[in-house]
């Protein structure tokens, strides 16, 4: 008789608990810098010293409440990006422009290039390397959140599952964050933290960044065949009947066009030719250099005028499927242009879903209603994002995970080259568990290995390379990520099933990441 599988509160709140008996074992410490005499900050003076640590007892009962305040971002994102998707949800727009995709998608069949390979296989490879390519180049992470509740609806109607969907937006994000090769966030911190010049050693990074997509596609590829020929195998077959029963309705958006989407529709132009104005030049930033300067938002407003009134000439939900379409090329604006966050993507999407009620002729109560029906809908996955962060706030609190890192650190010193930059490579691997922030972590371990590459002759680039691929892969099953929470909270995934189907996905992932070290040090690469 098989056990029941614990809940993921369950599973998280036993790590809090785990993570508060450590901190009863585990001797303090942390990492601090030298100041001068003025109480300035000294460079390249980062140390470890001891420090008393502080017993957890009844703070892990306080740390979901804390893991509120660390995480209140992403968590406020999830609820408003849930209500959002709600209301245009309602709309039926979104369903109605998959089943005209899987239609366009099908007569692909006619040629017997697309049967040989299949159409399914073509749609899964072309998104995964769309988003993995802004994960590579701008660091897109949190913001698969917010596609997650178009592209399972699409894997689902395709005959896949929402695993499937998962992997498609935020695996493949992630596959190109661990093979960055012009994000800031990670590769221009790091580098810049270890004395290198910008983006520095891009060539092998491309291949890198080549090898891991082709593999993670493969992976993801072979499942989806596997669930596509008998669904009854997904390890969330069960939870995805809210899927199947979402997207198999025959329910129909109504075919008219209602008045309100055309006040929609000129406010929204009036709104945007304004900004036009104050912004009618913006630089898309790729990576370190100078950028793309041109005329993006006038750009996108003068399509948005030309698309937005052919849609409201067929109808009202076809104009919301344009809200969308044109929410998302802004986004893209907003974070290559802008440095937008989560604060801004979710004020854009809460717009959007506004604009959708308003065009669909629903008034403000009934905007509202659907709003907080969406809400409390996705409170179950804004709930656990709190309580993961919990697990840090205990680590922290308790004064032991620089303790972790320098015990880690100081056990490589009698490695060989090889052996070294493998063991920073684990040393990253188990840090991102603890610490999700790619920038954090940066900031703390890359003072730490960059010296230490020095003194045993590996090159800092090397060093470099080993917190990239780090960072990339484990955060992709770590519980105190809130993103991976979040993302798996929209599309309705347990944590626990994705962590067990996922390992095999991740052992193989970081076996390759090990692999594509070890030229760094036994080859001459440019830049390294």
């Amino acid at each position: 008789m098989l056990k029941k599988v614990p809940h993921t509160y369950v599973i998280v709140f036993s790590l809090i608990v785990i993570s508060a008996i450590a901190t009863w074992f585990v001797p303090g410490g942390e990492y601090v810098f030298e100041k001068d005499n003025f109480g300035n900050t000294i460079e390249n003076t980062l140390h470890y010293k001891e420090v008393a640590h502080q017993p957890q007892t009844w703070q892990i009962f306080a740390a979901m409440f804390k893991g509120f305040e660390k995480q209140a971002g992403i968590i406020v994102f999830i609820l408003m990006l849930g209500g959002a998707f709600w209301i245009l949800n309602d709309s039926k727009a979104i369903d109605s422009g998959i089943q005209k995709f899987l239609k366009m998608v099908n007569r692909l069949d006619r040629y017997a290039f697309f049967r040989k390979i299949g159409t399914g296989n073509v749609v899964i490879v072309l998104i995964m390397l769309m988003f993995s390519i802004f994960g590579s180049v701008f660091g897109m992470s949190e913001e698969t959140i917010a596609f997650i509740a178009i592209i399972v609806p699409l894997a689902i109607s395709m005959g896949y599952d929402s695993i499937t969907g998962v992997c498609m937006v935020y695996v493949a994000a992630h596959i190109g964050f661990a093979g960055a090769t012009l994000n800031p966030f990670t590769i221009g911190i790091a580098q810049g933290l270890a004395g290198l010049p910008l983006f520095s050693g891009f060539e092998y990074r491309i291949f890198c960044w080549l090898i891991i997509n082709i593999i993670g596609i493969l992976l993801v590829l072979r499942y989806a065949r596997k669930v596509k020929r008998n669904p009854k195998i997904s390890p969330v077959y069960e939870e995805d009947a809210y899927w199947r029963e979402h997207v198999k309705s025959n329910e129909k958006p109504e075919e008219k066009t209602y008045g309100a989407s055309w006040i929609v529709y000129i406010l929204l132009l009036l709104v945007l030719t304004i900004f036009s104005l104050y912004y009618s030049q913006t630089t898309l930033v790729i990576g370190g250099g100078d950028g793309i300067k041109w005329f993006f938002v006038p750009a996108a407003t003068a399509l948005f005028a030309i698309t937005g009134f052919i849609s409201l000439r067929k109808s009202s939900p076809l104009f919301v499927l344009n809200l969308l379409a044109y929410t998302i090329i802004f986004l893209i604006v907003g974070v290559m242009g802008y440095q937008w966050y989560i604060k801004e993507i979710a004020a854009l999407f809460f717009t959007m879903g506004i604009a959708a009620g308003i065009a669909m002729n629903k008034s403000a109560n009934d905007i509202t209603k659907l709003f907080l029906e969406g809400a409390r809908d996705i409170m179950s996955a804004a709930l656990i994002v709190g309580l993961a962060g919990g697990i840090i706030i205990i680590l922290e609190d308790g004064k032991i995970v620089h303790t972790i890192l320098y015990s880690m650190a100081s056990g490589m010193k009698n490695f060989g080259k090889i052996a070294s930059v493998e063991m920073m490579y684990l040393i990253q691997t188990i840090i991102n568990i603890v610490i999700p922030s790619g920038s954090a972590k940066a900031a703390l371990t890359i003072p730490i290995m960059a010296p230490f590459s020095d003194l045993i002759g590996l090159s800092r680039q090397a060093t470099v390379m080993a917190y990239q691929l780090g960072d990339g892969f484990s955060s992709m099953i770590a519980p105190t990520s809130g993103v991976l929470i979040g993302a798996l909270g929209m599309a309705r995934v347990p944590y626990v099933k994705w962590a067990k189907w996922f390992a095999i996905f991740i052992g193989i992932m970081i076996i390759v990441g090990a692999l594509l070290l070890i030229p760094t040090v036994t080859m001459e690469l440019n830049g390294f």
